[in-house]
Order: structure tokens, then sequence, then C-alpha cells
């Protein structure tokens, strides 16, 4: 049985203290679920505030991105190295916002999940179709490239420490998700390409998130598709109590 995993990406939004503030109003809503991961993934400014207020709690402390380099002229970057240090057990990689915007490839991506896993971080691994893909019948195409590419040389124990996140792009932040059937239907499928490069047993295990305009009144109902293993949540996760709502669904 694949524990659920349900993550909150702040992205570049909280200044230090509504971090705080916001996290310790969660605390106590998701105090009694012990059945699901609940990773909170504020920004790199809040990370060392956040991660004492979680401490001793059942939530875990997530980055959103991360560096292939321990440390040196990298102006801008974070280290997994200088992650651990401030409490993260997980960090995002390959966000569409970072694909898009940062002009992150799969094959850098690769690298950075791999030394992440390296380094001691667990990692959710973002893929996901863009609207033009879909409509053109390019997405199995599309998600079979960025988990090929992203997943190559990956040791059996490495993929066990990585969750896969299907976020298509066209439901981020547009309020239009996924229906429950059109999630399953991309989750069996990205099962299906891990059962392919890693065997029946490895894929079994993974854990593949949904991400994409998740809510508390549609978590529910997408839970219920037996590849969905969990949540990427945006802009619903930024305030407490429709965040343990979502994590509450995914029970």
């Amino acid at each position: 049985m694949r524990k659920p995993l349900i993550a909150g990406n702040w992205k570049m939004n909280k200044r230090v203290g509504e971090a705080v503030e916001t996290v310790k109003a969660l605390v106590p809503l998701v105090a009694g679920i012990t059945a699901a991961d609940i990773v909170v993934c504020p920004t790199y400014t809040a990370l060392h505030a956040v991660g004492q207020a979680v401490n001793g709690t059942n939530l875990q402390l997530g980055a959103q991105n991360c560096y292939l380099k321990e440390s040196g002229a990298y102006t801008g970057e974070i280290s997994p190295q200088m992650l651990r240090d401030v409490g993260c057990m997980w960090t995002i990689i390959g966000h569409s916002e970072r694909r898009q915007y940062f002009s992150e490839a799969d094959e850098l991506l690769n690298e950075k999940l791999k030394f992440a896993l390296s380094a001691g971080l667990k990692v959710m691994f973002c893929i996901g179709e863009t609207l033009q893909e879909r409509q053109s019948g390019k997405m199995n195409d599309v998600l079979e490239r960025q988990v090929t590419r992203g997943l190559q040389g990956l040791t059996v124990s490495q993929l066990v420490e990585t969750a896969l996140a299907y976020e298509p792009v066209w439901a981020i932040g547009t309020g239009v998700n996924a229906t429950p059937d059109q999630a399953q239907e991309a989750h069996a499928f990205i099962r299906g390409l891990a059962r392919k490069q890693f065997g029946e047993s490895v894929a079994a295990e993974l854990r593949i998130q949904y991400g994409g305009s998740v809510k508390p009144d549609n978590a529910k109902e997408l839970m219920m598709g037996p590849d969905l293993d969990g949540f990427l949540v945006g802009g619903a996760s930024l305030k407490a109590d429709s965040f343990a709502e979502i994590a509450k669904a995914a029970l």
C-alpha cells in the first residue's frame, strides 16, 4: 500500500513571518494524520524558520528547487547540502515553471535529481504536458520523454526516494483541473512507463502525485483513481485550512 504524499508548493509567496504563521496554524489541523506524508515547501528565505516551527510535528520540510553542485561559484543557487542543513527532507525538481521560465531541460533535471538524491534528499520530480501538447495528441510522447530522460541512470534505491508529480501545465493556476478520469489515465500511463524502465515491483511502489488546481472540493474525487498517491498543491496550500482539508481528503 503506497502512503499518500501531500505537499504544498508555496512558490514565491509569504515572507518569513507569514510563513511561520501559516505553518503554526496548520500543525494542529493535521496533527492526527499519520497515514500520509505531509510536506510544506516555502521559499528559501523562510526555510529555516519554518523548519524550526515544524520540528517535532508530523510535517516535513521541503524546498522548491536546488542545484547540482555542493558549493562553488554558482551565484544565486542553493545546494542540496544547504537544504539539508536547514532541515529539509524533500525538494521539488523540474516544476513546469522551472522548465518554462528558466529553460530547464530534461538532461539538466536528470543531473539535478541524481545529485539531490545522492545528497540524501527525497525528491518530487515534476512532469506534465502543455495544453497545446495535449490537444495535438503529443501528451503521451511528452510524458514518455520526461520520465525516460528524467529518471535515466537512477538506481532502484534512488527511485524509492523519488515521487513523480504529474502536473498538466494547462491546469496549473488556471482553476481548470483534469477530470478524475483524465488524471487516472495519465497516472496509469506514467506508472506503465516506470514499469517498462524499472520493473513491476518498483513501479508498484512508486508514488505519483497529481498537481493542477487541486482544491478541497475536488481532492476526494481525484484520489479515487487507483494510481493517484497524493497531491502537489499550489494556491490552495497557502491557507492552512484548505491545505489541511486536502490532506484529510487524501486518506
